[in-house]
């Protein structure tokens, strides 16, 4: 590009870094707190500072920080250097594939596999893998950057069933199910502790952790966050862990894993949300080292997306996927079923938790 073919002498090129379209059930939220909640890398002052910059766009219009978001509007963050770029590759990463037609692709996704690109991720995800198996894929509006057709999305370390949509229209329609809660998502967890009670439903508005951005915190008053309900159901009962069944009503960033931690019930080995230590039980050695063996055989939480129904987005029939318990979550329960069935579960007399 030659000097009479950029910016005029005086004026800064911008170049968009962050995208988000708000939802039509957008409540008013001031503009800095709708930003803090989604962009976990930036503090609030930050991006205060980038709005009195006017840095931060809302309708293609510079805004200030206590402007009030609105169903639809168009939220832009620009700043005076390019975005990193990242070209997604197709990978030949292996697929476990439970539905293909032309419209939709239903996938098992092991534990390990990041969804999409993003920070120290930027490739190896299931978006190129995709892109390697089905080529090109439709995008959502404002996540044109690294997410192609993808309507939800699983933790790193969660297993289960996704789907993805192979056409706009499909990509459409799912997205709106998501939204308008129609499709029926369950997972098997298995949690700290012996819940009171068969089943129970705990809500609670889920945002970013004020002091570390990488964890999401539920707050019970909803000042912050957005609201969230997860509906549980006990399975099998091992004394000192629970094998519960989640429903969500809602699909928020680490719902399970912040919900049950704030009930009082973290996920077995979950390390960003405290279940990677002993919480219920004695600290005897045979107990304890139990207890690290199953930590040793299921490194990472346990917890598995277990199925998922929709409507075809084209044929509008009913559908339901359903992925097998993985050896490691298997092998766990099995290990505690066999460890509370034999009597080694210490007593009551000597419990911690």
């Amino acid at each position: 590009m030659g000097p009479s073919d950029g910016p005029e002498d005086g004026d800064q090129e911008l170049y968009e870094h962050h995208r988000v379209v708000c939802d039509p059930g957008q409540s008013p939220v001031r503009l800095d707190k709708f930003l803090f909640d989604r962009l976990p890398h930036t503090s609030r002052s930050r991006i205060q500072a980038g709005a009195k910059a006017g840095n931060i766009l809302v309708n293609e219009k510079a805004e200030k920080p206590s402007y009030k978001v609105k169903p639809g509007d168009v939220i832009s963050v620009v700043l005076p250097y390019p975005v990193r770029e990242v070209e997604l590759l197709p990978e030949p990463i292996p697929l476990s594939v439970l539905y293909e037609d032309e419209h939709l692709v239903l996938i098992d996704k092991p534990a390990g596999l990041v969804v999409h690109p993003g920070h120290g991720n930027w490739s190896g995800t299931l978006v190129n893998a995709l892109l390697y198996h089905f080529g090109t894929l439709p995008q959502r509006p404002g996540q044109e950057h690294a997410r192609p057709g993808l309507v939800h999305r699983l933790d790193k370390m969660t297993s289960g069933v996704m789907v993805v949509g192979k056409s706009e229209a499909a990509l459409t329609h799912l997205a709106g199910q998501f939204y308008h809660r129609t499709s029926d998502r369950r997972y098997l967890a298995l949690i700290w502790g012996d819940p009171e009670g068969d089943q129970g439903t705990i809500e609670g508005h889920i945002g970013r952790d004020l002091k570390d951005r990488r964890i999401m915190r539920v707050y019970p008053d909803g000042d912050q966050g957005k609201s969230a309900i997860t509906h549980w159901t006990v399975v099998e009962r091992f004394t000192y862990v629970t094998l519960v069944e989640c429903k969500l009503d809602t699909g928020r960033t680490h719902q399970i894993r912040a919900h049950m931690r704030w009930s009082g019930h973290p996920l077995f080995n979950d390390p960003e949300y405290g279940g990677d230590r002993i919480l219920k039980g004695t600290t005897f050695t045979k107990y304890r080292q139990f207890v690290e063996n199953c930590f040793k055989g299921c490194p990472r939480q346990a917890l598995h997306a277990r199925s998922l129904s929709i409507d075809h987005p084209i044929g509008g029939q009913r559908m339901h996927f359903q992925s097998e318990l993985p050896d490691d979550m298997a092998q766990v329960i099995s290990k505690w079923r066999s460890y509370a069935g034999s009597g080694a579960i210490p007593t009551a007399g000597n419990d911690q938790g």
